[in-house]
């Protein structure tokens, strides 16, 4: 049987699994396929509202879907519009602010904050989080703290009374049965699902996500017009081709699209250490079924 946890009855959903919430593209397909498997599906905050809007919409009604928000680039009328249009209202970096966990709460969702540390975790609860995301310095993407996964989530977990929902290298069911047994709520995936079928990433990226070990992923600042200071995982081939590109390259955040055109080994390539794990191009489900199979 599936784990029953506080995330699958808050959620309904079937598994104690998060799809990591990726990008900044107008393409729900993912979220929705991750949902129809029996995760909780995220759609992206990290897009200009009308953008967002029409993901929402795309959206079937009886799937649960959440929005992750990036706090240097958030839109407050797009999180109250998301708040009640979906399940959950996540939000990634700055401190936890009381104000949005209400804003959230009276549209109707539950809310939650990605942090990387046991404070950060703390901060996020005394705000009136829900549940709070534990995100490991083994994560794709932006990083926030310095500590393992494992570690951080089982001192989060030991800290605080709400669901704890553990982020950063999690791409197989041996690795996700230690957090879920370490008392985390839910997992949360990210990387494993960028090469899924369903994904909207350029299909030379995902050939690169196949052909990466996690020894091939690096923490750089690198790719932060925009969003400076801001360390983020991707895969070390992409850093070296950009900076053989000269002064003149654009560090854009923005990772190569499926309708991209244009280098897209120069562009970041964002990798979690749990690359070791995407060795061919699966549909959602199938992604699913495997994660969860020994949970």
């Amino acid at each position: 049987m599936p784990p029953d946890t506080a995330f699958t009855r808050m959620f309904g959903c079937r598994y104690p699994l998060q799809l990591a919430g990726m990008g900044g593209f107008p393409s729900p397909e993912l979220a929705v396929a991750v949902s129809a498997a029996g995760g909780l599906g995220m759609l992206s905050g990290a897009l200009q509202p009308r953008d967002l809007e029409r993901q929402l919409d795309a959206v079937p009604p009886e799937v649960p879907v959440g929005v992750s928000f990036l706090m240097p680039f958030l839109d407050v009328g797009a999180a109250e519009d998301a708040a009640g249009r979906c399940a959950l209202v996540e939000f990634f970096w700055d401190e936890p602010s009381p104000q949005l966990v209400d804003l959230v709460h009276a549209g109707g969702a539950r809310c939650s904050w990605q942090v990387g540390s046991l404070d950060e975790a703390l901060a996020a609860v005394d705000a009136g989080c829900d549940l709070v995301v534990a995100q490991g310095v083994e994560a794709g993407g932006h990083v926030r703290g310095t500590t393992p996964a494992l570690e951080l989530v089982a001192a989060v977990c030991d800290a605080i009374d709400v669901p704890v929902v553990a982020a950063g290298g999690f791409g197989d069911a041996k690795r996700i049965a230690s957090a879920l047994g370490l008392g985390s709520a839910a997992v949360r995936v990210g990387t494993r699902f960028l090469a899924a079928t369903e994904s909207a990433a350029h299909p030379d990226y995902i050939d690169r996500l196949v052909g990466a070990n996690a020894d091939d992923t690096v923490l750089t600042t690198a790719f932060g017009i925009g969003w400076p200071d801001a360390p983020h995982r991707l895969l070390r081939s992409c850093l070296e081709a950009a900076e053989a590109l000269g002064p003149t390259h654009a560090w854009t955040p923005d990772w190569p699209a499926a309708d991209y055109v244009g280098d897209v080994e120069a562009r970041p390539l964002y990798a979690g250490m749990s690359v070791d794990f995407v060795t061919k191009r699966q549909s959602a489900a199938e992604i699913v079924a495997e994660l969860m199979t020994e949970s």
